[in-house]
């Protein structure tokens, strides 16, 4: 049986996901931590870019929270993609190398025990939109332009409708959009 990979991005109006630390705070409620916690209490494992893989890896384990994210964070498996790292610090983390990232994500829905949540990690969201492995997109749009920053959608991929399957407006004035492939 096949896991849905879900990728999960924080995300401004001019379409920025850059940094989201550095505009998102202003926008966090209680609507939204129990977005984030229903959503990563939901998956079975994390996939993640080896640039994302290195920040969470550099926090996560140093926190404690109530409400259990640190925990559920620090245990569940996460794989990450990268063609340099080797040996991973994190608990629970295994390398999958860059030489088919299509052939290993595919491998690895097949074989997941649950859904995988993918965040941030933009160069490998663009290679699974190419390769058609990503079962939902949920993006929180953030009512703030940055003018600035990476993108998560370049130039080069390929067309393809999508069907918005959820819609939550917080009272910061983000919005949680849930997209799954029409």
């Amino acid at each position: 049986m096949t896991q849905n990979l879900v990728v999960t991005e924080y995300i401004t109006l001019d379409g920025s996901f850059h940094e989201p630390g550095e505009w998102s705070f202003p926008f966090w409620n209680e609507q939204a931590m129990e977005f984030k916690k229903a959503e990563l209490f939901s998956v079975e494992s994390m996939l993640l870019g080896r640039k994302t893989y290195e920040g969470f890896a550099a926090a996560w384990p140093t926190m404690d929270d109530e409400e259990g994210f640190a925990d559920r964070m620090n245990g569940m498996p996460k794989y990450v993609v990268s063609s340099t790292l080797s040996d991973p610090s994190w608990t629970n983390t295994r390398v999958i190398g860059t030489g088919d990232i299509a052939g290993s994500v595919a491998d690895l829905k097949a074989s997941a025990g649950g859904p995988i949540l993918v965040a941030g990690s933009g160069q490998l969201v663009r290679a699974l939109l190419a390769a058609n492995l990503i079962d939902e997109l949920r993006f929180l749009l953030h009512p703030f332009v940055i003018g600035t920053g990476q993108k998560l959608f370049t130039d080069g991929l390929p067309q393809g409708a999508w069907t918005l399957t959820d819609l939550q407006k917080f009272d910061t004035g983000v919005v949680a959009l849930t997209y799954q492939p029409a």
